[in-house]
């Protein structure tokens, strides 16, 4: 039976909890790191989720994507976990990007950029 929209609003609740966690903790250890999102589709969760880890520039990015890409997965396992979402972090649900990108392509505009990324992957 598919979840309500209560059950859901708690799930997105302690994702929101979890991951401010790990956003925090990722700010004291991987240089460059900005800040994170989520999107997902309601209807979706598992399959549609999608953490984005933001950085500076797209030279942290790169540099983040070889050394500390292992540290990135394990914080977003931590907080799925934590927040009791049964879904194995994998390069489908996490990404890297750069306000120095989003500034170049969507003029700074993240509502548009991440909309855009969603449609794109098809979800």
């Amino acid at each position: 039976m598919p979840l309500g929209k209560r059950e859901l609003a708690r799930i997105e609740r302690r994702l929101i909890t979890t991951l401010t966690e790990a956003c925090e903790t990722a700010k004291g250890e991987v240089e460059g790191f900005t800040w994170l999102t989520h999107t997902f589709d309601m209807n979706a969760l598992t399959e549609t989720l999608r953490v984005v880890w933001v950085f500076e520039t797209l030279a942290d990015k790169k540099l983040a994507q070889v050394v500390a890409k292992a540290r990135i997965v394990e914080l977003t396992t931590i907080a799925l976990n934590e927040a009791n979402i049964d879904l194995k972090p994998s390069v489908r649900n996490i990404r890297f990007d750069s306000e120095e990108e989003c500034q170049r392509t969507h003029s700074g505009n993240w509502k548009n950029r991440l909309a855009h990324s969603a449609a794109a992957k098809g979800g």
